[in-house]
C-alpha cells in the first residue's frame, strides 16, 4: 500500500518509514500539516499515519479540510494525547482511527489492516477483467479459477490497472505506485512488470497506448 505518514519528530517518523517500508509498504513522509494537503492534491494514498500536533497546520485541520473536499481516504491519528477530548475532537473531525503515542508498531500494522480492510469491503472487494479476478481483501488473483501467484510489484500494478479499468494509467502513475519520492526510479521496472504480468495473465490482458500509458479493458 501507498502511505503518507504526517510526523514532525524526525526520530519517530525515520523509524516509522523504515519499519512501515519493511513491511512491504510505499511510503512518503512530510512533517507538517500544510504539506499534508499538497501530498494528498497532487498525489493518490491507501492511508494516511496523521500526527495531531504539527507545524502550519494541526492534524484536526487537516482531517476537515480532507473531508470538507471529499477525500475519504482512511486517517490513523498518532498522538501522544491521550486524553477523551482530543479524541472525540479528531474522531468527530473525521478519523478513522486513534492510535496513542507510545505504541507497539506490530498494533500499528494491525490497525492499518484494518483500516484497509475496512474501506475495501465499503468498495467492491473484487475486481473484475474479463476472466481475470483480483480479490482486494486476500489480494490473490486467478484467471478461470486458477490462482496466478504475482510477486508484490506485479500485484501492485495489476491492482492499479484493474481499479482503473477502461481508464488510460500513465508509466509516471504506475512508476508512483511503486516507489517513494526519494526512492530511485529503474528505468525499465514498469516494462518489465507489464511484461511479466502478460506472461502470467495473457497478452491481452494489458493494452499498450504507445505515448499516453497502459490500460486493462472490464
Amino acid at each position: 500500500m501507498r502511505l503518507l505518514l504526517v510526523e514532525d519528530d524526525d526520530m519517530l517518523g525515520s523509524s516509522l518509514k523504515r519499519g512501515l517500508a519493511q513491511a512491504g509498504h510505499t511510503i512518503e513522509w512530510v512533517e507538517d500539516g500544510e504539506a499534508a494537503m499538497l501530498a494528498t492534491d497532487t498525489s493518490q494514498f491507501d492511508l494516511m499515519l496523521l500526527d495531531v500536533n504539527l507545524p502550519k497546520l494541526s492534524g484536526i485541520d487537516v482531517v476537515k479540510k480532507l473531508r470538507q473536499s471529499n477525500n475519504n481516504m482512511p486517517v490513523l491519528m498518532l498522538t501522544a494525547m491521550d486524553t477523551l477530548s482530543y479524541k472525540v475532537q479528531g474522531l468527530d473531525a473525521g478519523a478513522d482511527d486513534y492510535l496513542t503515542k507510545p505504541f507497539d508498531f506490530e498494533e500499528l500494522l494491525a490497525r492499518i489492516r484494518s483500516l484497509t480492510r475496512r474501506t475495501q469491503e465499503r468498495n467492491d472487494a473484487v475486481l473484475r477483467c474479463g476472466d481475470i479476478e483480483l480479490n482486494t481483501n486476500t489480494r490473490t488473483v486467478t484467471n478461470m479459477g486458477e490462482t496466478i501467484l504475482l510477486t508484490a510489484k506485479e500485484l501492485r500494478v495489476c491492482s492499479l490497472l484493474m481499479e482503473r479499468r477502461n481508464k488510460i494509467v500513465s508509466k509516471a502513475d504506475i512508476e508512483e505506485s511503486l516507489y517513494g519520492w526519494d526512492e530511485e526510479v529503474d528505468s525499465n521496472t514498469v516494462e518489465v512488470t507489464i511484461y511479466n504480468l502478460r506472461k502470467k495473465l495473457g497478452k491481452d490482458f494489458i493494452q499498450t497506448l504507445r505515448g499516453m500509458g497502459y490500460i486493462v479493458k472490464a
